[in-house]
């Protein structure tokens, strides 16, 4: 089988295309080949060793795939070859993964959709989980054409808020649109005074941050009293430093999150989660948006539209 491997830490133009023998699934084991792979900012910062979780080198990049399984090691009784799944996959032809890890895919899901999907959403949910969010708060999602970003605003609008998207370009921003949102800010010119106008100079009840820096101090500018300000990354390139008195006179909070320690930290909480969403997707409540799709052997050019911003929600290696 042929994978892109990662076999010192850098940008893009460093992965190489091998061809490696086809895995062999074992014990509690199931081998799935795969028909497309989501890409993620998470895959740039992995490749450059800058990932809060490092991984060694070498790797195959690559954490959410979806695909039909073609083969079972002894003692898997729940999956069958045939089955169509979503499975923590890399950037390769084949993946072999414990089979408690796959997760059936319905039927009515493409597989393109269903590799552009787990992460994000899952992310998302559990962030607006965290923030509390109820029907008819104002939802301020920074960042709004990116893969957590466009699935924050498509989560959000089903769970009944009032969505407010800032994103850099009218492109992207009309993307978000189509996607739900009510109302959009270019922030490139800043969105303080924006936010507050919409909101009757009240601010915004969550404020969803995944670029932090900049971006975060402004937020704690316009947030609501009682306000939850959620912490989900930092890709300006600086975490911000959450100023303590702007809490106190807010009566806000600010809350950290990542979605890989929710599967550390509570599994059971992960999977419910990600039963509700893929009932979601199924139903075709929440939709997924995919603005570019490459072949596997062009998985460095992904990465690198990913890494220069120019994909709004996911790209996909199919």
């Amino acid at each position: 089988m042929r994978a892109i491997m990662c076999e010192q830490y850098g940008g893009p133009e460093a992965l190489i295309l091998r061809d490696m023998p086809s895995p062999i699934p074992g014990v509690g084991e199931v081998k799935v080949a795969l028909q497309a792979r989501g890409v993620s900012y998470v895959d740039v910062l992995q490749i450059a060793g800058q990932y809060q979780v490092k991984r060694a080198v070498p790797f195959i990049p690559g954490s959410e795939a979806a695909g039909i399984v073609t083969d079972t090691g002894p003692g898997v009784e729940h999956v069958q070859p045939g089955d169509r799944v979503l499975v923590p996959g890399g950037f390769a032809e084949e993946v072999v993964v414990a089979a408690s890890h796959v997760v059936p895919l319905p039927d009515t899901v493409s597989f393109e959709t269903a590799a552009a999907f787990r992460s994000s959403y899952c992310t998302a949910y559990y962030a607006l989980q965290r923030g509390r969010l109820k029907a008819g708060e104002v939802l301020l999602i920074h960042g709004a054409a990116g893969g957590v970003g466009l699935a924050a605003v498509d989560v959000g609008k089903l769970l009944g808020a009032t969505i407010i998207a800032t994103a850099s370009t009218a492109e992207k921003l009309a993307v978000c649109q189509q996607m739900g949102a009510d109302h959009v800010i270019n922030y490139t010119h800043g969105f303080r005074e924006q936010v507050k106008a919409l909101t009757g100079d009240r601010g915004a009840d969550v404020i969803y941050d995944p670029v932090g820096g900049d971006v975060f101090d402004e937020s704690m500018r316009c947030i609501a009293p009682f306000g939850r300000l959620l912490i989900i990354g930092f890709t300006s390139g600086r975490a911000a430093l959450a100023k303590t008195n702007h809490l106190l006179i807010k009566d806000a909070e600010a809350i950290g999150l990542t979605i890989g320690a929710l599967g550390r930290l509570d599994p059971a909480w992960e999977r419910r989660n990600l039963a509700v969403l893929i009932g979601w997707l199924a139903a075709e409540r929440i939709t997924p948006h995919v603005s570019h799709r490459l072949p596997l052997a062009q998985a460095a050019a992904a990465l690198t539209l990913v890494q220069t911003r120019q994909v709004i929600g996911k790209a996909v290696l199919v």
